[in-house]
């Protein structure tokens, strides 16, 4: 594939904020650690301080790798170098989405091993290991029951409760047939086929189901795929658990930072509770409320005094699930990381944690906006080549673009910029006579002008679009362009699955996604087909 990089601001579809953030906007400093870039990574190895227990690391990852299938030797490997005090993680972390959800789930991944490649040639003294956490405690089913392949909808019908990860896929079949029958029977459709069948009925929960499909992808790669839905993790975790939960700390910190950025015109993300736990049983996760001098579990009869959270917490620790503020502290408090790679959003979020980690004296890992990308194939790429458009016009409206076209190859002059130049001269003159006569007049004859220059606007609007119905078929290639590449008006990354690519290009598809991402010059990235 060929590559051509756009930045980020000129596609319109990131935030102020996260342009912000990569052009090093100073308002944003105090809210993030070290800067994304080499010489971050550099200053963050000489105030690196780990607090993940390594060996329980170890033990809880081989064993929920352990006995459910063969995997390769590079992810084992890679788990036993967590071991290592010179071996750090990169983590990025998605819910479970059916058949991997949207193309950003690959991409976030992608970014990953690559930025993992890229450490450990400046770093080679390090280890570093590209992990995927998955967000199996999450209970919002609605968001990852469904996959958009092809144009079509694959939905998962189930009425789901509790924790994602714990649900078992075994109703899945119908969901599975439309998804195989969205990949046809070309080319590597049935070599993707076989993976997605085999994860969705060998295994009793979406979390394992998930880690086999993401393993299958990358474990080639030495990822490594996490589930921290486990009782030694939260032990691990159950000191935090506790007085943030009686004592409101993140509650109290964030609602600070929040108000902080929202003077300087930052949108957030999420804004905390008074408690950021969930209480979490096979088929329930709900939230946790100080109610009447009790701890209760709403829409639920489950309540506790204060000595019996404590009592439960030290007990039953895995029954606490934090929700989205407080997920990443747990995560940095399990693993020795040193980056995260997030979407715009995510990486918006996470500037509202910072004062949190400072609390709790954990380190702030760097923040990396994952790569994006738009995939072209051949026959679009050709009618683009016809249209004459380079990849940045790919981003403007329809509308835009096709007025662009119509000036640009139009053997008529559409533009009336040199007659209104001209008026506006003789306009002077009127002014300049009408103030002499009286000065009051100024304002009409400004108005005059005003009014006039609105039409002369809505001519040339006329001229283009009468010459638009002159080159018609011609300009209905955008629109078929745009369908093509925009599905729903919205970034490909953002609605279609990875399926049909993979069954074009197979695994090569991948590597060229790890050969073209460059994690840390933050650009957009358009692949075409060669």
């Amino acid at each position: 594939m060929e590559a051509s990089c756009i930045d980020y601001k000129d596609t319109g579809s990131f935030s102020p904020t996260v342009i912000d953030y990569l052009e090093n906007n100073p308002e944003l400093r105090s809210f993030y650690s070290y800067r994304p870039d080499l010489k971050g990574f550099a200053e963050l190895f000489e105030n690196k301080k780990v607090i993940a227990d390594r060996q329980l690391l170890f033990d809880i990852l081989n064993k929920q790798y352990n006995g459910q299938v063969d995997y390769s030797k590079v992810v084992l490997d890679n788990i036993s170098l967590l071991k290592s005090p010179n071996t750090f993680t990169i983590t990025t972390g998605h819910q479970l989405n059916i058949f991997a959800g949207p193309l950003y789930f690959i991409y976030k991944i992608v970014t990953v091993i690559k930025l993992s490649r890229q450490l450990k040639e400046a770093f080679p003294d390090k280890n570093f290991v590209p992990v995927y956490w998955m967000a199996s405690e999450d209970h919002d089913f609605a968001e990852i029951n469904y996959t958009n392949i092809g144009g079509k909808k694959v939905h998962w019908w189930l009425e789901a409760s509790g924790a994602t990860g714990r649900i078992n896929p075994e109703t899945m079949r119908q969901a599975l047939n439309q998804y195989k029958g969205a990949l046809g029977i070309e080319k590597h459709a049935h070599e993707l086929a076989e993976i997605v069948e085999t994860a969705y009925t060998k295994f009793g929960k979406l979390a394992d189901a998930t880690r086999y499909l993401v393993n299958a992808l990358f474990g080639q790669y030495g990822l490594v795929v996490i589930d921290a839905d486990d009782h030694e993790f939260k032990t691990q975790f159950a000191p935090i658990i506790e007085a943030d939960i009686i004592e409101q700390n993140s509650f109290k910190n964030i609602s600070a930072t929040n108000e902080k950025l929202q003077q300087l015109g930052v949108h957030v993300q999420v804004n905390p509770r008074e408690i950021n736990f969930f209480y979490l049983l096979d088929g329930l996760r709900e939230r946790i409320v100080f109610e009447k001098d009790k701890y209760r579990i709403l829409n639920t009869e489950i309540g506790f005094s204060e000595v019996e959270l404590k009592q439960e917490i030290n007990q039953h620790p895995e029954r606490f699930s934090p929700n989205v503020v407080m997920r990443p502290l747990y995560q940095e408090c399990i693993l020795p990381n040193i980056a995260y790679i997030g979407g715009g959003a995510e990486i918006v979020y996470w500037l509202e944690l910072k004062s949190t980690f400072d609390h709790y004296k954990v380190n702030f890992p760097i923040l990396i906006l994952r790569n994006s990308g738009l995939v072209i194939d051949k026959e679009t790429a050709a009618k683009i080549t016809k249209m004459e458009l380079q990849p940045a016009d790919l981003f403007k409206s329809c509308d835009h673009i096709k007025n662009d076209w119509i000036k640009r190859h139009s053997t008529h002059s559409l533009s009336l910029s040199e007659e209104w130049r001209e008026l506006s001269g003789i306009f002077e003159k009127i002014k300049l006579r009408a103030y002499k006569i009286d000065r009051t007049l100024a304002p009409s004859a400004d108005a005059v002008q005003a009014r006039l220059k609105h039409a002369i606007d809505n001519l040339e609007k006329k001229l283009v679009k009468a010459e638009k119905i002159n080159y018609h078929t011609r300009l209905e290639q955008v629109e078929h362009i745009k369908a093509d590449l925009f599905p729903k008006d919205s970034l490909q990354e953002r609605t279609e699955n990875f399926g049909l690519f993979y069954v074009k290009w197979g695994q090569s598809f991948i590597d060229e996604l790890i050969r073209n991402f460059e994690p840390l010059e933050f650009k957009f990235t358009v692949l075409t087909e060669d």
